[in-house]
Formats: structure tokens, sequence, C-alpha cells
């Protein structure tokens, strides 16, 4: 029966390559995700390179190098590099169908940096998730939503969805509809928003804001006003100018219609 020291000796030389192979691991890990967070950050400080480039080759350089440390370790428990492109070879087909999710997604990421329907920084609705794009990943989109909440959308998905890029251009249209009572005057209603839209320094001269009667609904008269501004200015002018419009009309004595609701009695 063999001493415990015998079994010690046996499996010594095993223990150590495995301590090897995790000392490789470890350090190689490590230094491939400093060494590609050092180049991204490198990319992105240039002002010639956009940010979304610097995300995404900092993450194939990453991939790259735990692809060069995976091999290594498989050296320290010595298998070859061409025996294990062999078994890699063999094993090419099954890897390939029970990955075909994530290389659907490598490649929407490809695609998604080569064509770039959003970069990094931009606000965007992607299938119905709005958010602003933090990273283009090698397989996912990280979005930022409006309160704070962070959402990891597959490259494919998103690569398939129907995208809203509301920062694509500098300007954007805002557009408000206003009710006015039927009894009111439309031209004094629509010099009111007219001259409020004058007064604010965020909307556009040219295209001139357009103030029109656009429906005559069943309880109201709808005006449509169009202004133009800067992409940035467009949530918070559109609440301004709620807020000054409802005030001008109280002062001025238009009445904002609203539905009401009659309590009918019936006596004995």
């Amino acid at each position: 029966m063999q001493t415990l020291t015998e079994v010690a000796a046996g499996y010594g030389p095993l223990l150590w390559t495995a301590l090897e192979a995790l000392v490789v691991l470890g350090v190689g890990w490590t230094l491939a995700a400093m060494i590609a967070r050092a180049a991204g950050q490198r990319i992105t400080a240039s002002r010639r390179i956009d940010p979304t480039l610097g995300h995404f080759a900092a993450s194939v350089i990453r991939w790259g190098l735990l692809l060069v440390v995976a091999i290594a370790v498989l050296g320290v428990f010595g298998i070859e590099a061409t025996s294990l492109v062999a078994v890699l070879g063999a094993a090419t087909l099954a890897v390939g169908l029970a990955l075909q999710g994530t290389l659907s997604d490598l490649a929407a990421g490809v695609m998604l940096v080569i064509f770039r329907p959003y970069r990094v920084g931009q606000y965007v609705d992607i299938g119905g998730t709005s958010g602003t794009v933090a990273r283009i990943d090698l397989f996912a989109t990280e979005l930022t939503t409006s309160d704070n909440l962070q959402v990891i959308l597959p490259n494919a998905r998103a690569w398939g969805a129907v995208i809203t890029n509301y920062s694509a251009h500098d300007t954007r249209r805002l557009d408000l509809t206003v009710g006015i009572d039927y009894g009111d005057d439309p031209e004094e209603a629509m010099a009111i928003i007219r001259r409020l839209a004058e007064d604010d320094d965020r909307v556009m001269e040219d295209p001139a804001p357009s103030v029109h009667v656009a429906a005559l609904s069943e309880s109201a008269v709808d005006l449509g006003v169009h202004l133009w501004c800067r992409a940035g200015d467009h949530w918070a002018l559109k609440c301004d100018m709620l807020k000054r419009v409802k005030a001008a009309f109280d002062a001025a004595g238009v009445t904002i219609p609203y539905p009401h609701r009659v309590e009918v009695r019936k006596d004995g």
C-alpha cells in the first residue's frame, strides 16, 4: 500500500504543472485586460479617431490576447499549438453550431462599427429600448437609460432592429399640439405662441417657427406648433414651452378645454 509521501511524490509534477498553468492564466488575464484598457484609452484620446472605434478595438485586443494566453496554458500541459489547431479544426463545426448566437453577435458587432448607425455618447432607440450609448463591445452594446439603468443589448438584436438615432443630427424639430376652446380666437392664440417662440433663444430663426390650425376635434381647435432647435435642447424646450403657453393663455383668457364630468341626480 502506497504511503502518503509516495502519493504526493507521484502527483507532485502534475500539481506543479497545474500551479504553473494557473499562474500563466492569472498573469496573462491581467495583462490582457491592462493592455486592452491602455490601448482603448490611447485610441479614444485621439481626436482623429471616433471613441466607438476605441472601445471596439480594445475589445478585439483583449480577446486576441486571451486566445494567446489560452494557447500558452495548454502549452504548459504539453499540448502543442499544432495539435491544438488540429483539434480546433475538427471541432469547428460543433462549436459553430453551439455558438450560433455568439457568432451572430460578433458579426453584427463588426457591421455596427463599419456602418456606425450609432456611436458612443449618442441617444438612441433600438427596437424599443432607449438610452445613451455607453460602449460597443464585440458581442453587445451597452446603453444607459435616462433613469441611469444599465441595459446590455446583444449586437445581433441591435443590428436586426429598427434604430432611431436622436443625436445623429445637430438640430431637431419640436412638435407640439395645443387645444383651445371653440369660443376663443385662433389668431390670438397663435400670436401668443409665436411671441413665446421668438422670445426663447433656443428656438431657431431658420427654419422659422410654424403655428397653424392642425385639426378641429370634438372639443377643441387643435393648434400645431413646429419649432426647430439644437438636438440637446429638445426635451427642455418642450417642457418650458408647454409651461409658458399655459401661463400665457391663462393671462390672456384663452381657454384650454378638458373633459368635464357632470353628475346627474334623479329625484325620487
